[in-house]
């Protein structure tokens, strides 16, 4: 048996070891798209038995037949995809809501003829009877009410037609020349996802339209009345360690009121004494979390995303799609989330040795014209 964890790219040399057995915790993570998408294909072909984690909803989908669920100490098993999944976990907790709420109107009829009747002697057998049956009665809990989170954004300040403008962009790092002569135009309410190999150059075009790196010539300019919110795995590092959660809240929007800043908290995934945990203890997850809270609580016009996807939880996830899909302002993000790209892009930028290609219509139709779900699988 063999155990691996995401914490890096697989080589091929060290994954197509035929094993009987393989157990991977959280292996999408870290990985770009064309790794992700070779590690399905040899996943599919892979004969022996997979046991897995994993917060990537597609990946999931393509590979496992079976999901086990993990709730309340309990452990309930689902035979087919994600998808699935889902439906027969709603069904089920359907049905189970049901059958608790029958059983409660009849556990109510019982006990309200049992009161009625316990003081008259004539009825005393028959309240003993039911009372009895009440003892015996197993009961049927109601299913467990999972956490849910969703986030509205207030409408962001509108920003100028044009919000980002790159116009023969240089940029080299080393002798390893990244850029050469790059032009690139941001409309207002444009959702630009932007792809391209190792190397391309992705990361290093959020940090051109964020500031935090400048170009060797050329300029990047940002439009009227734009206001940016940017995140990267690194902003994470800007936490005060020492600060709680909602202390960092609060320390952020010192004019919004508790119960506003505890719902907010709530929306992001820390309820109870969550808010109490101090930032150094966090888990990665949970620092992305109160960064995109700090970030889109005072929502900006313009979001620059790398990678907003990882470390996060399915709800979370979802959570975030469904907020971001109702953004009113402007996207420029990188992700290797598929389910993320389809839901929110409407253009394609992609990065290539011989200049850029841009698509309309967002990822979806970026694979159906190029035939292949990322840059570095075509011929």
């Amino acid at each position: 048996m063999r155990s691996m964890a995401a914490h890096g790219k697989f080589s091929m040399a060290s994954a197509s070891l035929r094993r009987d057995a393989m157990l991977l915790d959280e292996p999408s993570n870290h990985l770009d798209l064309e790794s992700l998408i070779w590690l399905e294909a040899f996943l599919k072909n892979y004969d022996g038995a997979l046991m897995m984690t994993s917060h990537d909803r597609e990946f999931m989908n393509r590979i496992v037949t079976k999901i086990v669920e993990i709730d309340g100490g309990a452990l309930t098993s689902y035979t087919g995809d994600y998808v699935f999944y889902e439906q027969q976990r709603a069904l089920a907790a359907k049905h189970q809501q049901a059958q608790f709420e029958r059983q409660q109107a009849m556990l109510a009829k019982e006990i309200n003829f049992i009161e009625r009747f316990k003081a008259r002697a004539s009825h005393a057998a028959q309240v003993q009877s039911r009372v009895k049956k009440l003892d015996k009665i197993e009961r049927v809990e109601p299913p467990r009410r999972r956490q849910s989170v969703a986030f509205d954004f207030a409408p962001p300040p509108r920003s100028g037609e044009d919000v980002i403008s790159l116009k023969g962009v240089h940029k080299c790092y080393g002798r390893r020349t990244i850029y050469e002569g790059l032009d690139f135009h941001v409309r207002r309410k444009e959702r630009w996802c932007v792809m391209g190999v190792n190397g391309a150059g992705k990361s290093t075009l959020l940090k051109l339209v964020a500031g935090t790196a400048e170009p060797d010539s050329g300029s990047v300019s940002i439009g009227v009345s734009v206001k940016m919110g940017y995140f990267a795995q690194h902003a994470m590092d800007v936490l005060d360690g020492e600060r709680t959660v909602f202390e960092m809240l609060e320390d952020s929007f010192p004019q919004a009121g508790q119960g506003s800043l505890r719902a907010l908290a709530g929306c992001f995934g820390f309820s109870g004494d969550d808010v109490e945990k101090r930032c150094r203890v966090l888990s990665g997850g949970e620092k992305a979390r109160l960064v995109m809270a700090l970030m889109l609580f005072d929502p900006p016009n313009l979001l620059v995303l790398d990678e907003p996807t990882n470390h996060l939880d399915m709800a979370t996830k979802e959570m975030l799609i469904a907020a971001l899909a109702q953004f009113e302002g402007t996207m420029l993000f990188v992700s290797h989330d598929r389910h993320f790209l389809a839901a929110l892009s409407n253009r394609v930028l992609e990065l290539t040795p011989e200049g850029i290609h841009t698509y309309g219509g967002g990822y979806t139709e970026y694979v159906a014209r190029t035939g292949q779900e990322a840059p570095g699988l075509r011929s």
